[in-house]
């Protein structure tokens, strides 16, 4: 598998999951950092049991279409994989070098997509794009909507519909939250770009009455926008910018909020592909509030509370409504987790994309090797 998402720990628990099913052998080349928009991400290795992490260099680290793994050949023809796993995008030129190099060493070839709307690119994407649609064996989309944009796009073989990742169920568990009081304590985690809506957030607890309080975790390049709006609202004494978080630190900083919003509004060139945070604070019995923006009404199911994108108003009577009924908020905690263990787990997202290992094999002779 070659993945840059997997340089983030908390993802990693999928790998070992992954890498305890009967009959595998797994290797996963990651970057040493990755340089995203919020900042660089460098390599947590903190779940790596019962697989083989490789770090390979990256060229063009942080552009998001054109980074590619120059070692990457060598790491195929040397271990030889059944298959190769390409946990990126069909349009990147990584995934087309990479699912190339897989063919050229016998194995059989996969890549992830989460692009939930249709677009169209301009050469040489749209040909990288084409090409790994005839040499893929298999694709995985971790949306309905994904995979819907897919054939639309052209692919027409093998598709699983599977989340990216889960959630690890043990390292997020939930704390005893019975007897809080208030303030409540309102938490946003992600990145500060104006399609996160986190000005609507802002807005909304601005009209809220009942004692509150607000941590917003991540970087981006609507911090000080989003600071200044809190300070002529009049709220920047209850708002805490607290920065990006390991992925390890977030379970203590969900323990610490009594709900999680996710305000997502739409844009032109952008919806919501999933929400991670949210499957996170479910798993940390922690209420949760979400736009109808994309993926987050059929992530959030029954389990949790929704209003209309861009909606400050809709959003505040939710939170005054969670802020006087403690025992709502402990009843939708309790309905998230269960969401969780029987839908986003690690486990059960690692045992997906085994069963689609598996019809990958029996489509075609093993080569040898390992994934």
């Amino acid at each position: 598998m070659v993945s840059k998402a997997c340089i983030v720990g908390a993802y990693q628990t999928k790998l070992e999951a992954l890498a305890g099913l009967p009959a595998v052998e797994l290797f996963v080349i990651v970057p040493p950092y990755w340089k995203g928009p919020e900042g660089t991400t460098v390599l947590e290795e903190r779940h790596t049991a019962g697989y083989q992490l490789i770090v390979s260099p990256m060229r063009w680290n942080g552009h998001f279409h054109i980074h590619y793994y120059p070692e990457l050949p060598r790491w195929v023809r040397q271990l030889r994989p059944d298959i190769l796993h390409m946990d990126e995008e069909p349009y990147n030129l990584a995934t087309y070098l990479g699912l190339r190099a897989g063919k050229a060493a016998g194995a059989r070839t996969l890549f992830f997509t989460w692009q939930n709307l249709l677009r169209v690119y301009p050469p040489p994407f749209r040909w990288f794009e084409l090409a790994n649609f005839r040499l893929a064996d298999y694709a995985i989309a971790g949306s309905a909507d994904a995979a819907d944009v897919l054939r639309r796009k052209g692919y027409a073989g093998p598709l699983a519909i599977i989340p990216q990742f889960g959630v690890d169920a043990a390292q997020f568990r939930p704390p005893a939250r019975e007897g809080r009081g208030q303030p409540l304590r309102v938490g946003y985690a992600g990145r500060l770009v104006p399609e996160k809506g986190v000005h609507v957030l802002l807005e909304a607890l601005a009209g809220l009455s009942a004692p509150w309080q607000a941590s917003i975790v991540g970087e981006g390049p609507e911090r000080p926008a989003l600071e200044e709006l809190a300070r002529r609202l009049g709220i920047a004494e209850r708002v805490e910018f607290a920065g990006r978080l390991r992925s390890t630190d977030m379970p203590a900083w969900y323990a610490s909020i009594d709900v999680l919003v996710l305000p997502s509004l739409r844009r032109p060139n952008w919806v919501e592909q999933f929400g991670r945070v949210l499957i996170e604070a479910m798993a940390m019995e922690v209420a949760v509030v979400g736009s109808d923006c994309g993926e987050i009404p059929r992530v959030i199911g029954g389990a949790g509370l929704l209003f209309p994108e861009g909606d400050a108003r809709a959003l505040g009577e939710h939170l005054a409504y969670l802020a006087g009924h403690p025992e709502e908020r402990l009843r939708l905690g309790r309905a998230g987790r269960e969401r969780v263990l029987a839908h986003f787990t690690q486990e059960r997202i690692a045992a997906q994309t085994y069963d689609v290992y598996q019809a990958v094999m029996a489509a075609g002779p093993a080569v040898g090797g390992g994934v």
